[in-house]
Parts: structure tokens; C-alpha cells; sequence
């Protein structure tokens, strides 16, 4: 029997608001054009990640070529594309991603431009397991890299539950064959045990309210546009004239803590942040980006321990953020604080 041929996703409009209807932006390398008209309107394309503070984690890391390093959340390969231009021909770069759906999208793109496996090897581990690599290399890495943010591509795609803007699956983990969905975690909480969640994790004002709220709803809130109504009538029903800006924010908050959540983001942060100088050769570089603060006093807090303990020879007391510019260009950077370290010459 002959097969029928399914007729692409009509392009509605100039700018399409479903994700899947994007076609020109999700195949950057036919539509070139349309891409470029995305980014100079300060837009991230559908499917893409734009980098964050790019210039100034080059300037920090020195890189030169024969450097070996690591970039210990690949992502879409932004920061690696750029580190590893400068590092070859005789350098190596190890990216680290635990997303089985971005990992190999990845990789392809950085060997589309050219980087072979002598320059590059991408491994699926938690950057949590960094010690793992010295079994590879073990004089240790002359440069570590961590971007702690989410990639645009994850939020972006509605089937991995990231965003309160589109309907999805209540997902939102790094890799959604491993460990507990948010929705699964919900179910599994009482309102003390989630109250505590929303709070610990995103510092939320209404825990409380809106923890009862999810708990008691009639309906089992399984996806996004679900736990963002739930959120929108609890505010709702203290003040009815809350203001649209205030629900979105809140949305926000609720997401990034239940995020936290499924993904351990702070534990195995920490994690890596107690490992990372064993990776380091003497007088090495991390640079780490952060996008909240629980992410940044961890970091500050690990940083300065370590320069107290000589550990650290230098370290940045106060972030770099970036420039006034490229949150211009790009608003998904205006959060981010940049820290750089470097490990004492004589250990």
C-alpha cells in the first residue's frame, strides 16, 4: 500500500505562536534569513539557546590552543563552539549533559562545524560526576565551565513541560527518562512537604496558599497550563484585582522551585562544587553562570570558602553581569551573574 505523504505545518504568519509550527526557526541552517530577523528583533529562535556572557568567560578562562577543559553543561553548545575555535587543533573540550533528546543534537551541530573527536567528546553525566573525567586526563583540566540555566530549547519545546506559557505534560526534568516528574512529585507531596518546596527553592510569599491550592484542587494537575490556572485562582481568590504581571511572576517562581525539585538541582550543585578544584590542574580557571540566587550564594559561598582555605588564589567577590547590551539583545540574560575562580599555582 502506498504511503501518504504528510503535508508540513502551514507557516501562520509572520510570527506563529505554536512551537512546532516554527519550522523556518527550527531549521536555522535553511532558513538562515528568518533567523537573523529573530535575533536582531532580540528574540531566541524556536529550538535555539543564545549563549550568555560569552566574551567575557573566553577572557576569563585564557584559552589558548592545547588547552583541555571541560564544559560541564553543554546544552546547545554555544560557550563550547567558542572555546573550542580557540583551543584547537591540539586541544580537548568534554562537554557534559544529562538531556538524552539535546545531547546528540548537539554534538551533530559541533561536528557539522568541524570538531572532531580528538577535539571533542560529549558524555551523558551529571556534572556532579566531573571526577569521573580525571580517569581520561588525570593531570586535571586547565578550565571549567558551568551555565546553570535551563536551555531556551528546553523551554521552548512544550513537551518537556518547562514553561506556564504552553500546554504540556507537568515534566520538567533535565532527562525524562530518569527519576520523578513534577506532576508525579505533586501527588506525592503533602501541602507542608510542597509549602516547603516553593519556599526553600524560590523564596514564594503565598507557599502556603497556593501548596493548599494544588493539593486540594478537584482536578489532578498533571499539566503546565493546569498548575498555572490552579496558580492563577488561588491569587485570585485573595485578591481579585491582582494584577497579570504579578500571576506571571509568581508562575515563574513556582515552576523554577518545583524544577529545582525533580532535578536536584541544588544538591548535585553543590556536588560539583565541592569536586570541581580536584578537576582543575594548579593555577586553572572555573567560570560558573548562575540565573537566581540560590544558585549564586552557593556559588559565592563555594568560592570563598575555597579562597579562604587556599584553595582558590582569586575569586570573583562580587558577579560580572552582563553587559547592558546583550540584555538588550537577549532579555533571558538579564538575571545572570557570572563568578570566575582560579586554583592556587603551588597545590
Amino acid at each position: 500500500m502506498e504511503s501518504v505523504r504528510k503535508r508540513r505545518l502551514r507557516y501562520k504568519g509572520k510570527h506563529p505562536r505554536m512551537f512546532f509550527e516554527k519550522y523556518k526557526e527550527l531549521n536555522p541552517e535553511k532558513y538562515a534569513e528568518n533567523l537573523q530577523k529573530v535575533l536582531l528583533r532580540g528574540q531566541t529562535p524556536a529550538g535555539m539557546h543564545r549563549s550568555i556572557c560569552v566574551q567575557e568567560i573566553i577572557t576569563a578562562l585564557g584559552l589558548l590552543p592545547a588547552k583541555r577543559g571541560v564544559d560541564a553543561t553543554l546544552g546547545f553548545g554555544g560557550h563550547a563552539q567558542e572555546i573550542l575555535s580557540r583551543i584547537v587543533p591540539n586541544g580537548k573540550l568534554y562537554g557534559l549533559d544529562v538531556d538524552p533528546i539535546e545531547l546528540p543534537k548537539t554534538e551533530k551541530r559541533l561536528r557539522d562545524l568541524g570538531f572532531s573527536e580528538d577535539n571533542f567528546e560529549a558524555c551523558p553525566i551529571n556534572f556532579a560526576g566531573i571526577l569521573s573525567l580525571l580517569a581520561k586526563e588525570p593531570e586535571g583540566f586547565d578550565f571549567v565551565v558551568a551555565d546553570l540555566g535551563v536551555s531556551s530549547m528546553q523551554i521552548d519545546n512544550p513537551l518537556r513541560g518547562f514553561s506556564f506559557k504552553s500546554e504540556g505534560p507537568l515534566d520538567l526534568r533535565l532527562n525524562p527518562n530518569k527519576g520523578m516528574s513534577a506532576a508525579e512529585l505533586l501527588k506525592s507531596l503533602d501541602v507542608k512537604g510542597l509549602e516547603k518546596i516553593l519556599s526553600d527553592n524560590a523564596d514564594e510569599a503565598e507557599a502556603l496558599r497556593i501548596a493548599k491550592s494544588i493539593k486540594h484542587s478537584r482536578i489532578p494537575v498533571e499539566t503546565t497550563t493546569g498548575l498555572a490556572k490552579v496558580i492563577h485562582d488561588s491569587l485570585k481568590s485573595v485578591n481579585p484585582d491582582v494584577d497579570k504581571k504579578r500571576i506571571q511572576k509568581t508562575c515563574q517562581r513556582v515552576f523554577q522551585a518545583l524544577r529545582i525539585a525533580v532535578n536536584k538541582e541544588f544538591i548535585v550543585l553543590d556536588e560539583f562544587l565541592a569536586r570541581a578544584p580536584r578537576a582543575l590542574k594548579p593555577g586553572g580557571t572555573i567560570a560558573i553562570l548562575s540565573f537566581h540566587s540560590g544558585e549564586d550564594n552557593r556559588v559565592a559561598k563555594s568560592f570563598q570558602e575555597g579562597f579562604d582555605n587556599g584553595i582558590y588564589s582569586s575569586f570573583s567577590a562580587e558577579p560580572i553581569r552582563p553587559t547592558r547590551e546583550e540584555k538588550f539583545h537577549n532579555s533571558r540574560s538579564k538575571s545572570a551573574k557570572l563568578r570566575i575562580a582560579t586554583k592556587t599555582s603551588c597545590l
